[in-house]
């Protein structure tokens, strides 16, 4: 039987741990995201710490930086989308136009 309310605990606190402003505070959500994840004795729990764990140094330097790639991989969607409504185009000259307006679009709005 799945308990809920232990799973959603577990996905706050890690929510809680990443919006840690210091490593020390950090250490102290990973401890306690441990003791939930114990708690709710899930195979998704278990494994979702083991995947904080082994990305833990990145982790520290979310911490430190707040730097995410989060931009990247927006404009990186934003272009595969431009591409994709883009196909059919025998004409480079259009098939640039269109990319080229579908991106002024984006930016001005």
């Amino acid at each position: 039987m799945c308990n809920s309310g232990a799973v959603w605990k577990v996905k706050e606190q890690l929510r809680v741990l990443l919006r840690t402003g210091s490593l020390e505070d950090a250490e102290i959500a990973k401890a306690k995201l441990e003791e939930l994840v114990t708690a709710a004795a899930r195979p998704e729990t278990n494994r979702l710490y083991r995947t904080v764990c082994r990305w833990w140094k990145e982790i520290e330097v979310l911490i430190i930086t707040g730097a995410t790639t989060g931009k990247v991989e927006a404009n990186n969607t934003a272009i595969k989308n431009i591409k994709r409504t883009a196909r059919g185009y025998r004409n480079a000259a259009n098939y640039k136009s269109v990319i080229l307006l579908r991106s002024a679009v984006r930016t001005a709005a």
